[in-house]
């Protein structure tokens, strides 16, 4: 008996060379409505399925392959002499291969089309095809990917596929199935948390590492909303690491969090600021962050990209060695030319002009990446393990503006305490952010109590001053905001700001020791705002 393939395909990438070579090599090709055509119109032997199962495609094409001549075909087993016995009784014949791929329904649903036309891009025959080959692997070998054809191809010219490969693409075959229902479940879900978390991803790059040299990881894209990071492109240097990939991600998700002013993307919690805050200042609209270890040592705002930059990169010149920049304007050649003074890993940008990209790309081995949208993640995935903690991204800035200090903050100092807020969601916890013309001075992250987050933020603030003061390029007074992720157990780090010369603290309250805090600030002569939202970042 001849051996038999099924061959139904959205994508036609080289199927006419597979389906030749199973033509040449003896084999009957079974096929249906689209590719039925094309193999004729390409000459191409093939049998169209409506003669086996004598049934012809209906309800617009929603039925073609769902027929017992065609599934007791790819179930039954070749080594159990009552399925061929059944299949003998039916008048059905064994179907050894099946070449599918599924209709674009990820695809379709990015592409805007409406909930009826999205519905009919889900693929009910394709998948129970799938499966039912896959099931009976043994027998039956399941082709997905053009890129598998050739070795399939390879295999059977010496005799068979061996019983490893058929398993492996059996695999890939129902990983395919699970992530189209889950980009189906996904589309269909109401509730943001199911009982039954439904994911639909695809591997886009193997990696040669992960953290470290021996851990091996890969990056994968939601297939149905690939986000951000999948709209940027390199546009030179080395492939990007595991640890760049994480850094690049949060040094966008900052700059975007001040606004993309090229395509009007307002800043965030915008809206809240001008209804609850009183005399709401705007901020200058250009970011720039400097990105270390997944978290920020430098971030500032300007009205260039050159001001924006180099007030980030004042707040740590030294822990910006080797770190990632990201900016939320386009990078021109003057500050490409600051760029370059030292060693940076990455430079993530909306765009780079003709002078910047130049400039930087004499530095063969600097990633240079061209973001195109703001993030559009909306759920944050951490593993465990044996499972994921799932929590939807921090995309509130604040509750409300309440002034607890016999104190208010002077109009200068709340431009600083909204820019310091904005900032401090991102450092690791505990974080405490000292500010001044809206850059961040000193940045104390990831301490496991407050005060010495606060110290740290207050001591390297100092040595900023001093520093930028002896080059000219600062007057030399002291700062005076502090912004910090979470309330504050103890009224140590209103003593210690006051000493610094902090005159105005913004922070979410909360705490059931807010009082004394609050007593702190009035005896030593300091505003305090309350917000009313937490920003830990663990």
């Amino acid at each position: 008996m001849k051996k038999r393939a099924l061959i139904s395909v959205f994508n036609k990438e080289g199927i006419t060379g597979l389906a030749s070579f199973l033509t040449a090599s003896g084999w009957e090709i079974l096929s249906t409505g689209g590719t039925f055509r094309y193999l004729q119109e390409q000459h191409i032997p093939v049998i169209d399925v409506k003669s086996i199962t004598g049934f012809s495609e209906c309800l617009d094409g929603r039925v073609k392959t769902l027929h017992p001549a065609i599934h007791a075909g790819l179930l039954a087993k070749r080594q159990d002499p009552g399925h061929l016995a059944t299949l003998e009784k039916e008048g059905f014949a064994p179907i050894d291969l099946v070449c599918v791929n599924l209709y674009p329904f990820s695809e379709k649903v990015q592409a805007g089309l409406t909930h009826e036309e999205t519905l009919e891009f889900i693929d009910i025959g394709g998948t129970a095809l799938v499966r039912s080959a896959a099931k009976n692997y043994q027998d039956v070998i399941v082709l997905l990917d053009p890129q598998d054809y050739p070795e399939v191809m390879a295999a059977l010219k010496e005799g068979d596929l061996p019983q490893d490969r058929r398993k492996a693409l059996a695999g890939k075959g129902f990983a395919l199935t699970s992530a189209y229902d889950g980009a189906i479940a996904r589309y269909l879900l109401e509730e943001p948390l199911p009982a039954y978390l439904p994911l639909s991803l695809k591997r886009v790059q193997v990696l040669r590492y992960g953290e470290n040299y021996h851990q091996a990881a890969t990056l994968y894209y939601h297939a149905d909303n690939p986000g951000a990071f999948a709209a940027m492109q390199q546009l030179s240097g080395k492939p990007l690491s595991y640890n760049n990939i994480r850094d690049v991600d949060l040094a966008w998700k900052v700059v975007c969090t001040f606004g993309l002013p090229a395509d009007g993307t307002p800043p965030l919690g915008e809206a809240d600021l001008a209804r609850i805050v009183p005399a709401f200042p705007k901020l200058p609209p250009v970011c720039c962050v400097a990105v270390k270890h997944n978290t920020p040592c430098g971030i500032a705002l300007g009205t260039s990209i050159f001001e924006a930059y180099t007030k980030a990169y004042n707040c740590d010149p030294v822990s910006i060695f080797g770190g990632i920049v990201g900016c939320n304007v386009p990078v021109d050649g003057q500050t490409a030319k600051k760029l370059v003074e030292l060693f940076l890993e990455i430079i993530v940008a909306p765009d780079f002009d003709a002078d910047a990209l130049a400039i930087l790309k004499q530095k063969k081995n600097l990633r240079i990446m061209k973001a195109a949208s703001s993030p559009r993640q909306t759920m944050e995935y951490i593993s465990v393990d044996g499972g994921l903690l799932i929590q939807d991204t921090d995309q509130k800035l604040l509750e409300r503006w309440e002034v607890v200090t016999k104190i208010a903050p002077d109009p200068e100092d709340i431009a600083d305490m909204i820019f310091g807020m904005r900032a401090v969601q991102y450092v690791k916890s505990n974080a405490v952010l000292v500010a001044k013309n809206r850059a961040a001075l000193g940045i104390g992250a990831g301490e496991t109590n407050r005060i010495w987050a606060a110290e740290l933020a207050l001591n390297r603030a100092q040595r900023v001053i001093v520093a930028t003061a002896v080059a000219g390029t600062d007057d030399g007074a002291a700062p005076r905001v502090l912004a910090s992720d979470a309330f504050f157990p103890f009224p140590d780090v209103i003593e210690a700001a006051a000493a610094a010369g902090i005159k105005s603290i913004i922070q979410p309250g909360g705490s059931q020791n807010d009082q004394p805090s609050i007593e702190a600030c009035d005896t030593l002569g300091l505003a305090m705002v309350f917000t009313g939202t937490r920003h830990f970042k663990h």
